[in-house]
């Protein structure tokens, strides 16, 4: 007897009714559980969620005196042909009052109440520049039905966050830091707040991406798009344990109002910084003294690394990584333990760790690793000073060659002065860039000057053609630069068979 394949229909067919209903069963069971695994993922009802943490929600009133001013101000521009216009007009209406006389300005946010002794958390843009603040409390037992007048204790302009502090007659009710790491992308959060001064107002959504950065060098925000507005700036953003997880900061939006892109600000950001303030009334972070920039596939390829990450040293200026011998060209792969995707990932690192502390930090050089030990400054400190580096200066006659795409000739004084170039920096100068050369892609132009190549010091265009040998005879396809424009530095690799 040979064997017969049984297709689905066959089954059917030779089974009858009994089978059918079997597997409508099955189905209706799975369908069931479906639903029943839906309704434990999202809670019926977030109201015991908002019951519970609502009470440490506060609102937020700053209320600054501007000085009078007289004319068309903030209408048009300033020597605007249409500036006497709109000043008979304003005239003629009484909008200035006839004076220039001080008004008062309000403006409305969002905070939370982060212990029982009236510390706050909120947005620094919310307090910023304000003459009095007042905090008003959600109804509810235990906190107080009337606004009280706040202090601010320290503020962060880097992360926007600032910690206030109100004299409550009573213990008031708080909520604690979650962590915003343990945040997956799907889960659901609420935010609650204070949205076009409508007063109380809580709206739910999920975290719709994590590690979203939008302008500073500690970002770290959790996308969501639970409705977020003018006014909820400085509220919390929980999880559903009632955890802040986040503190709401900006929108993404064509027209002022929610589209459903928020970001709040990472709670394992602003819980150091919140500690730092309370404890200093100021931020204290490390500080590591060098110029970076991340490493791409051509410039690992330059270098000689199987595949592009760390961050690379473009400068060393004065200060602790200097002190311990890192140098110009090293690439940072690893520090105090915690290996170095990017340099955004060493910056937050770095900012995130004790001021004075011993690091150990492992460093890619000229195809090996070494370990260097650094002792960490304070970035707040070394932001007031800043220089740039020299080396020794040995006049060269002034020469033209075309490599690379480029124009270049010898920096010498004349050319220093014209470039507003530091006493000191040897190099060559790009007289001008090919605009069908990869140099113009990757962004070089004339006045820019090339103090390294191959990771060695240039004086003269002998030096650049005998760096371009050696990395051809190496096999490498292409060539790192050091280049600096307006004394920033900044590494370039480029293709030898330009």
């Amino acid at each position: 007897m040979q064997a017969q394949a049984i297709s689905y229909s066959d089954a059917q067919d030779r089974t009858g009714a009994p089978w059918r209903l079997l597997m409508l069963a099955l189905i209706s069971s799975i369908m069931v559980l479906a639903q029943v695994l839906m309704a434990q993922a999202r809670p019926e009802s977030l109201a015991p969620l908002a019951e519970k943490v609502s009470p440490a929600v506060v609102n937020i009133t700053t209320t600054t005196v501007i000085e009078g001013r007289s004319g068309p101000q903030g209408i048009v521009p300033e020597g605007s042909p249409f500036e006497d216009f709109f000043r008979e007009f304003q005239d003629r209406n009484g909008s200035n009052g006839g004076n220039d006389r001080p008004r008062r300005s309000s403006a409305l946010g969002s905070g939370f109440v982060i212990s029982e002794d009236g510390y706050i958390v909120t947005n620094n843009h919310v307090i910023e520049s304000a003459d009095e603040i007042e905090i008003e409390f959600f109804p509810g037992d235990g906190q107080p039905a009337q606004p009280l007048p706040a202090k601010v204790v320290g503020t962060d302009p880097n992360t926007d966050i600032a910690l206030l502090k109100v004299d409550a007659p009573m213990p008031l009710k708080f909520v604690t830091f979650g962590d915003s790491d343990t945040a997956r992308v799907g889960d659901w959060v609420i935010a609650m707040g204070n949205p076009l001064g409508q007063g109380f107002s809580l709206s739910a959504g999920i975290v719709s991406a994590r590690n979203r950065e939008l302008s500073g060098s500690y970002d770290d925000y959790i996308q969501t798009d639970a409705a977020i507005n003018r006014g909820n700036s400085g509220g919390p953003l929980f999880n559903m344990d009632g955890s802040v997880v986040g503190v709401n900061t900006a929108i993404l939006s064509p027209n002022g109002g929610s589209i459903g892109i928020g970001f709040s600000m990472a709670s394992n950001v602003v819980s150091k910084v919140v500690k730092q303030l309370k404890e200093f009334g100021e931020t204290r972070r490390g500080w590591l003294g060098v110029r970076i920039q991340d490493v791409t596939s051509d410039v690992a390829e330059a270098m000689g690394m199987d595949k592009a990450k760390g961050a690379l040293v473009t400068d060393v200026p004065e200060g602790p990584a200097q002190e311990a011998g890192m140098l110009a060209g090293d690439v940072i792969l690893s520090f105090d333990g915690n290996d170095v995707e990017d340099t955004r990932s060493l910056v937050r690192t770095v900012g995130n760790t004790e001021v004075g502390k011993t690091v150990r930090v492992i460093v890619y050089r000229e195809g090996k690793t070494e370990t260097l030990k650094v002792t960490l400054g304070r970035r707040e400190d070394a932001e007031r000073k800043a220089g740039p580096a020299g080396g020794d200066d040995t006049p060269q006659e002034q020469t033209e060659k075309q490599l690379l795409g480029l124009s270049v000739g010898v920096l010498n004084d004349q050319l220093r002065g014209e470039l507003n170039v530091p006493e000191g920096t040897n190099g060559l100068v790009i007289l001008s860039v090919d605009e069908t050369s990869e140099a113009w892609e990757k962004g070089l132009r004339a006045g820019d000057v090339i103090t390294e190549a191959g990771q060695q010091k240039l004086s003269g265009i002998s030096d650049l053609e005998a760096r371009i040998d050696e990395a051809k005879e190496a096999g490498r396809k292409s060539l790192l630069l050091l280049v600096r424009r307006n004394g920033e530095p900044r590494f370039v690799a480029l293709n030898l068979a330009e």
